[in-house]
């Protein structure tokens, strides 16, 4: 399968480029953004693809868009992508992994959501006791099905920089207290929906990130992606084990060679195996055929 590492489309303007996706101008009320196969590591782009994974992200988020439509309405504008680009070349890279969205403001956090105990929040645990100072119970550990999903916003970092989590008084202060409440409902409603969804195809969804953006009458959509591995954290419910962290559908085989590399998480980052290309191009499908199969 051929990778996409940066479209090339001459026909839309581009407006940019970041992590993942590439975003261009179709009209004054419309964005076509392409979902590439980049994969970032530790904030630093690899320069290495994973084949298929911006269709699997694409695929995925429009499945969930379609499952949780009744609690938020989201960007998607139900034009075709291939129908906004002139010739073959273009359209082939657009199929499968674009979507046509509305223009919309988008709100300046990320919308994090926790179920379980683990990564930053486990570490900022077992420092305070608390997650993004909200306090938890005494005595949890890693892993650990959280009380309640928790509401942990965070900035959102231009490419290379660092999200750093924020106080919900700090999400108050960016979107103004009735805007931070509904993003707050909106986030857990969308996640207890999901995470129960997922739980019957033998899926954890341990903590997910979303976004939001508003429209010029100040309407709230779910916009980016959702619920991906790309933006969530999966577990098979089959290796869960509390008091480690199970193994993700994600990019952790990457990270964990990163990790082993000896390499500095500064630019420029390594050269990827193949081999580890591929396993992890093997656990996004694995995540897409598991929870979309009838």
């Amino acid at each position: 399968m051929s990778a996409l590492h940066e479209s090339n489309l001459t026909s839309l303007p581009l407006l940019h480029r970041g992590k993942v996706r590439d975003l261009y101008e179709v009209d004054a009320q419309h964005l076509l953004i392409v979902q590439t196969d980049r994969l970032s590591a530790f904030d630093v782009i690899l320069p290495d693809p994973i084949p298929g994974k911006g269709e699997v992200l694409t695929t995925l988020s429009n499945f969930w868009f379609e499952k949780l439509g009744h609690i938020i309405p989201n960007h998607l504008s139900g034009i075709a992508p291939e129908s906004v680009v002139n010739g073959k070349a273009e359209q082939d890279q657009v199929r499968g992994r674009a979507f046509v969205t509305k223009k919309l403001k988008p709100l300046p956090i990320e919308a994090i959501v926790r179920g379980y105990l683990v990564g930053s929040g486990w570490k900022d645990y077992q420092k305070t006791g608390t997650i993004c100072g909200l306090a938890l119970p005494v005595g949890l550990r890693e892993a650990e099905k959280l009380p309640e999903p928790l509401f942990t916003p965070s900035t959102k970092a231009a490419v290379g920089d660092h999200d750093e989590n924020i106080s919900y008084a700090q999400a108050v202060e960016l979107l103004g207290e009735s805007r931070a409440a509904q993003v707050r409902d909106a986030t857990v409603a969308l996640y207890v929906e999901a995470a129960n969804y997922a739980a019957t195809k033998g899926i954890i969804i341990a903590d997910t990130k979303f976004e939001f953006g508003v429209d010029d009458q100040g309407q709230l959509y779910l916009i980016d992606e959702a619920l991906t591995p790309d933006s969530s954290r999966f577990w098979p419910a089959e290796d869960y084990k509390l008091g480690s962290n199970p193994p993700s559908f994600d990019k952790q085989f990457v990270r964990d060679w990163l990790e082993a590399s000896g390499w500095n998480k500064q630019e420029p980052a390594p050269r990827i195996p193949q081999e580890v290309l591929q396993k992890t191009a093997d656990k996004y499908h694995e995540a897409l055929q598991r929870l979309t199969a009838a």
